[in-house]
């Protein structure tokens, strides 16, 4: 899972774009890059959080009217500077691209380009095989006078080859910027608009958080497979081309969006409130009645705030977050992961001590992190903890960008509730249902394929073996 930008301006866009990564940092922490174009391309990257890869004198030398940014989440590849985006090659026309998501028939697809194309794959980065497909179909057109329609064509060619999840976007030197889904819309993507003196000014992000903060009124989203293009002249173009039965990522609503931003119509925070109040019903069935509920900040708030007030008990912050440090499930290693809560999340006693304490988190993934909260909650004083997932049971590995491809990990896949609960040291442990959760966000809308093992995209059992394999080879390597 990462964030990405584009901006087709009039005059400089290297700063907009960095205050838009920085939106977008809950995103990816591993790396940032930024790439423009004013009759050349100018490409600066690097490891780490937005504001320690930017600065005035590097802007200065990548100023330009248009632009791409990225900040990286590794799930595919390491974490390695050499597979940063953004990535970008000069023929058959000069192209550069960012994306979000991720391809499942990388294989299929290196294969093909190495025999057909004769292409030089460079790094374990998906985004490189989405970029040398494009290329690979544009190099087929009439380049000196390529057209919309042949961007179009080329776009569709790839979706069609390209499996898996994607939001792309992409400079063509001289001819704009180019935006693109993966025929279900796994991942997100938006585009909106700017008035200006000289003219209409066209940003894309994966989120309206970040355009809203740039100032950009939003248009809307880009459905499933969807193109579109805005060309120099500030002309834009869009069409639907290769689309299937769409299937969004339901865990942006769950854990990855900024609650400020707008999905589908819908708000997050909204969307997360809804879910906490579907919790409350297994409190009655379990007959636990907590004291207090609090939250895991910040993405567990507005859960939290929905059961508490379905359950009619107080909600209180009972963890103080220290905001200087990023989102711990982003971070590569278990061992960094359990170091960041330790720092990140401080214990307010006095809203523990003597109480039963619900305590709702996004979710359970590994359990490691979810079992040193419960430390942190006992050794505060709290009579008894009922740990809370805004997630129904996460069973099955995800194939599409984020960072649950190793079943083995997956706490859920191997153990019942009761083994999770004592491996937590928990009184009780609480999930979401996958039915409650379907009435929210519906089957032929939204994929749930990491709680149900429905693959929207269908995967063969080779193909989820190597997915899992790369995943493991490169956490060997952190």
């Amino acid at each position: 899972m990462c964030g990405i930008i584009g901006i087709n301006g009039f005059t400089d866009v290297s700063r907009e774009l960095v205050l838009g990564l920085n939106s977008l940092q809950h995103r990816g922490q591993d790396a940032a890059g930024i790439v423009t174009f004013n009759n050349h391309f100018r490409i600066k990257k690097g490891i780490g959080l937005v504001n320690n890869v930017f600065d005035e004198k590097i802007l200065r030398a990548i100023e330009a009217p248009l632009g791409l940014g990225h900040v990286r989440y590794a799930t595919q590849g390491t974490n390695a500077l050499s597979e940063a985006q953004p990535i970008y090659m000069n023929y058959p026309s000069g192209l550069a691209m960012v994306h979000n998501g991720n391809v499942i028939n990388s294989a299929d697809l290196t294969k093909r380009l190495r025999e057909d194309q004769n292409r030089v794959i460079e790094t374990t980065n998906d985004l490189e095989l989405i970029l040398y497909t494009l290329a690979s179909h544009l190099e087929t057109k009439n380049l000196r006078n390529f057209t919309v329609d042949d961007i179009f064509a080329s776009v569709e060619a790839t979706q069609e080859k390209v499996q898996g999840a994607y939001s792309a976007l992409t400079l063509i030197a001289n001819r704009g910027l180019l935006a693109f889904t993966d025929p279900r819309g796994i991942r997100p993507l938006v585009y909106g608009k700017k008035i200006t003196g000289r003219g209409t000014i066209y940003a894309f992000a994966s989120e309206t958080s970040c355009l809203e903060c740039l100032g950009y009124e939003t248009v809307r989203e880009l459905e499933a497979g969807e193109a579109v293009f805005v060309d120099t002249e500030g002309k834009i173009y869009s069409k639907i081309l290769c689309r299937k039965n769409p299937a969004f990522c339901v865990f942006e609503y769950i854990y990855f969006a900024s609650e400020d931003s707008v999905i589908k119509n819908r708000l997050v925070a909204g969307e997360r409130v809804k879910m906490g109040k579907l919790l409350a019903r297994h409190f009655d069935r379990k007959k636990l009645t907590p004291d207090v509920v609090i939250d895991v900040p910040a993405s567990g708030y507005f859960s939290a705030s929905g059961l508490a007030e379905e359950l009619k008990v107080p909600y209180r912050r009972g963890l103080s977050k220290n905001k200087y440090i990023g989102r711990s499930f982003l971070l590569p290693t278990q061992s960094q992961r359990d170091l960041a809560v330790r720092q990140k999340l401080r214990p307010i006693k006095s809203i523990l001590t003597g109480k039963k304490v619900a305590v709702l988190d996004d979710s359970i993934v590994r359990g490691t992190t979810s079992k040193r909260l419960v430390e942190i909650l006992r050794e505060s004083g709290a009579k008894e903890v009922y740990f809370v997932s805004s997630a129904p049971p996460i069973k099955f590995p995800c194939v599409y960008g984020i960072d649950m491809s190793i079943k083995t990990e997956l706490i859920a896949a191997n153990n019942d509730e009761e083994n999770i609960t004592r491996f937590l040291g928990a009184d009780a442990v609480i999930y979401q249902s996958l039915e409650d959760l379907i009435t929210l966000y519906p089957r032929n809308e939204f994929c749930h394929a990491c709680f149900s093992g429905e693959y929207p995209t269908g995967i063969c059992p080779d193909s989820l073996m190597e997915i899992q394999n790369e995943r493991i080879e490169a956490k060997r390597k952190q």
